[in-house]
């Protein structure tokens, strides 16, 4: 007997329908995948196989192959384990295949019939939508990232038994809905420290409020504990909130890397990226076998905090010039081909020379001027015309830091900077003036 399941592929920052189609028939009793399966896909079978028989149900003692297509493009991750288990069982004769057919499945299963989340359970939501299905079956813990994507149902399940009894007509959906996101993101608290705490550097945080009304790349150069990591820290405080469109974008590159379900990114804040310098360029603009987002793309419509840039390798730093330009990455391997969005803020730290210490009234630099140069030259000419403010930040005065005033808090030079931009906007025509 056939039947044929829906489920998704990721491909870049997308996902592609696959057919699974599952036939049963007289035969050895084999169990075969189809279909450029990966490794992980072809150990399914084993977790299929535990997974059927734990919950309750037999595993056919025929012959069963599983066809994947289309057959041209690699299957990857554990989401197909799901539309597997339920190709068998509809083929088997638990279910009518009409009712099964209007849904899209994905998760993994375990040995006992759990499912367990998957990676890009948002683009796969997309991806449902578009082709005109009815809905989505998924993991629970995939719900309510699934849930974001409007004009399609969401069913969140936590057992296999669970889509077996719905395509039985026996247990009634438990839906998620629009509804069930508690506030939209625009209302949603940035949850990033403040700039009411940091004393002093008046000029710094003048700066810095300049470059996030007009999304301009910094450098701040200044001695070691000058507060250069704190303020840049504080930028993403004084950004605006993402629009919904926004907000979605960057959803969608945290999903496809698994990063939404473990708490990696909250919808509604400006992420916040700080690689250490010891990073490789794979790991910066993304790469991999499989191209993967790097942290620019994790970076995307957020900040980038590179500290101490100079001690980052300088084919690392080259590989920014693009991305910086364009505001996308194109990632190229022998099996494949992605293209990542990285809109975000580049903010860069370094000391003034190797020491620290040059222009500090109260200690003296033992760096030659060969050293300061060299030090300074790990950074090419080309990267340093792509940063459009660079400013200098001294050590804080006793005086400053002893002082009872009050600071200025992120939210009111955050009102500032929207204003800014949607000035900027208006003599735009609301067009993408700012990145």
């Amino acid at each position: 007997m056939l039947s044929k399941m829906y489920s998704c592929a990721v491909q870049g920052l997308s996902a592609i329908v696959l057919d699974v189609e599952v036939d049963i028939s007289l035969g050895l009793p084999v169990f075969n995948v189809v279909g450029l399966p990966e490794a992980a896909v072809r150990e399914s079978r084993e977790r299929v196989r535990s997974a059927i028989q734990n919950a309750g149900y037999t595993f056919p003692m025929d012959r069963v192959v599983v066809n994947l297509a289309p057959a041209d493009i690699k299957k990857e991750g554990t989401g197909l384990d799901l539309p597997v288990a339920l190709g068998i069982l509809c083929a088997s004769g638990l279910f009518p295949q009409e009712t099964a057919g209007r849904w899209l499945t994905a998760g993994e299963l375990s040995l006992d019939g759990r499912l367990k989340p998957v990676k890009a359970a948002l683009p796969f939501a997309l991806a449902a939508r578009d082709a005109g299905f009815k809905g989505i079956i998924l993991p629970r813990e995939n719900g309510p990232e699934a849930v974001l994507v409007k004009d399609i149902e969401v069913m969140a399940v936590a057992y296999l038994s669970e889509v077996v009894e719905f395509f039985s007509g026996r247990l009634e959906p438990s839906l998620f809905s629009s509804g069930d996101v508690p506030v939209e993101p625009e209302t949603l608290d940035i949850n990033c420290p403040d700039f009411s705490q940091v004393r002093g550097q008046a000029h710094v945080k003048r700066a810095l409020e300049i470059a996030a009304a007009g999304s301009h790349h910094v450098l701040l150069s200044g001695p070691p504990g000058s507060g250069k990591s704190m303020m840049a820290k504080r930028l993403p405080g004084i950004l605006p909130p993402p629009s919904f469109e926004e907000s979605m974008d960057i959803a969608r590159v945290y999903s496809i890397t698994g990063m939404t379900t473990d708490g990696g990114y909250t919808l509604g804040t400006r992420p916040f990226r700080a690689p250490h310098h010891s990073i490789s360029d794979a790991g910066l603009v993304g790469g991999g076998p499989r191209p993967m987002p790097g942290e620019i793309s994790l970076a995307h419509h957020g900040v980038l905090f590179l500290d101490e840039v100079p001690e980052f390798r300088r084919n690392v730093l080259e590989v920014l010039r693009q991305p910086l330009e364009e505001g996308r990455i194109c990632l190229a391997r022998a099996g494949a081909k992605a293209t990542y969005p990285c809109r975000f803020m580049l903010v860069a730290a370094m000391n003034p020379c190797p020491c620290g210490n040059l222009g500090n009234p109260a200690r003296e630099c033992d760096c030659t001027l060969a050293r300061i140069r060299q030090y300074r030259s790990k950074i090419s000419g080309p990267l340093m015309d792509r940063m459009d403010i660079q400013v200098e930040v001294p050590q804080v005065d006793y005086e400053d830091l002893a002082s009872s005033g009050e600071e200025e808090s992120s939210a009111a030079i955050r009102e500032r900077v929207s204003e800014a931009r949607n000035i900027q906007a208006e003599r735009f025509n609301w067009t993408r003036c700012i990145t």
